[in-house]
């Protein structure tokens, strides 16, 4: 038996017998050879066929070279196959420098001849057929790039003595506000709520004596929004650290983090990111500007737009005013928000003494928001008072306040949408094409 080698080991190996396993992208079929891309994993080589065809004049031909010719002739894109032949190291070949003549074809799993999307399909039919759509050699890079980034963010805490936790999903109540909110029936007359982030379990283990914590995992937001940048289930990427002096102590590391994450993306993916999206991986320099939230609606009004949020806010393209001023004022792709009120902020967002604003920012990235960080408020008496002005029932967060009435350090944190890191990263214009299948408010499938 051959033992099967991937696509992007072929370069590496010596003239001679080899077996390969992928799926049928192309077959050119021509009077004398036939040629045929097969797709794995990791690349695709062109595969070669001197092809036999039927006498005119009925003398006897080789039935099994006549066999392998129909066969291939009547392959369908996406069939997945084995073949075994004689590899061939040939410069002429534009497809990797080598070749691969068939000597035989054991078909796996044939396809259906009608592919049901194409090049031009629209987004909500390739998300209809989302196991197709992801054969793009394209598309299987995204999911390498996020695989590298998820790993460098790893990597970066574990280095750092960070600990990983896995928080539930399921809650018995909010973990930010009663709206935007799944619930569902738990064991009888109980109603359980899949969780909004992390947040409380995320300061519980600060108060547990973790010192600094991390995690990756599913977040659910019943939020009816179609915008390129929403979904009702993503991958949130929070941390949370203990004896912080400000939420500069949790920009500080977050910014450390992406300068880091962003570096090993250029260094493994870099060259492959510019040939297939076309851009060029940016490693952020640090600091990341900050610009006040006042200062930067002043910012915004400047440049000619004129925010209509009433809550003082900014809105997308406010976002993405600030947003441009810091691309061309100091050539960075990055800007920390800060000093928001607290009208605006979650209720255990801790407030400067002096200023009554809240000690948390929002971070920005290509003008999109990606992060909300804070200092926490760790005293339980304020903290109570803070959840009251916000309409909160304290009685219904008691389970969290107890965390604090036994001593709890000065901590703080941030939570980051995956997805939204992603698309920007690469250019995408929606989470959608940077996200394995998409849940929002009209997909439950596939």
């Amino acid at each position: 038996m051959t033992e099967r080698v991937l696509v992007n080991q072929l370069k590496g190996l010596a003239d001679g017998p080899v077996s390969v396993s992928g799926w049928v992208e192309t077959v050119r079929d021509q009077k004398k050879v036939q040629f045929a891309i097969l797709r794995d994993e990791t690349g695709a080589v062109q595969l070669l066929n001197p092809a036999t065809r039927p006498s005119e004049d009925g003398s006897e031909q080789d039935a099994g070279a006549l066999a392998l010719t129909d066969l291939i002739s009547n392959l369908a894109t996406g069939t997945f196959l084995t073949v075994t032949g004689e590899l061939k190291h040939d410069e002429r070949v534009k497809l990797g420098g080598v070749e691969i003549k068939i000597g035989a074809l054991d078909v796996a799993a044939a396809a259906l001849p009608e592919t049901p999307i194409a090049a031009d399909s629209g987004m909500d039919k390739r998300m209809d057929w989302r196991f197709l759509d992801l054969r793009q050699r394209r598309n299987n890079l995204i999911f390498r790039v996020q695989t590298t980034l998820e790993h460098a963010f790893r990597s970066y805490w574990i280095e750092r003595d960070y600990i990983e936790v896995h928080s539930p999903k399921l809650m018995a109540s909010a973990s930010e506000s009663n709206a935007e909110l799944f619930s569902l029936e738990y064991f009888g007359d109980q109603t359980a709520y899949l969780a909004q982030s992390p947040q409380f379990f995320k300061q519980m283990a600060q108060v547990a004596g973790f010192g600094k914590i991390f995690e990756i995992a599913p977040a659910f937001r019943a939020d009816p929004s179609f915008t390129s940048r929403h979904a009702t289930e993503f991958t949130s990427i929070d941390a949370e650290i203990s004896w912080i002096d400000s939420h500069e102590d949790v920009a500080r590391m977050q910014e450390e983090l992406l300068q880091t994450a962003f570096q090993v993306v250029k260094d493994k993916h870099g060259a492959e990111i510019e040939e297939l999206f076309g851009l060029e991986v940016q490693v952020p320099a640090i600091p990341f500007p900050r610009i006040p939230l006042a200062e930067a609606r002043e910012i915004v009004k400047s440049r000619g737009y004129e925010i209509p949020r009433t809550d003082g806010d900014l809105d997308p393209e406010g976002e993405r005013q600030i947003s441009a001023y810091v691309e061309e004022t100091y050539g960075h792709q990055f800007v920390f928000i800060t000093d928001y009120h607290p009208e605006i902020r979650a209720f255990y967002h801790m407030r400067d003494e002096e200023t009554g604003l809240t000690k948390s920012y929002d971070l920005l990235f290509k003008g999109v928001e990606i992060t909300t960080g804070a200092q926490r408020e760790h005293r339980v008496d304020v903290l109570i008072e803070q959840a009251k002005e916000k309409g909160l029932e304290p009685e219904h967060l008691d389970f969290y306040f107890d965390f604090f009435r036994y001593g709890a350090p000065p901590h703080g944190g941030f939570g980051m949408g995956l997805a939204r890191v992603m698309m920007l990263l690469l250019g995408e214009s929606s989470i959608r094409e940077v996200t394995y299948l998409f849940r929002g408010p009209t997909r439950l499938a596939p």
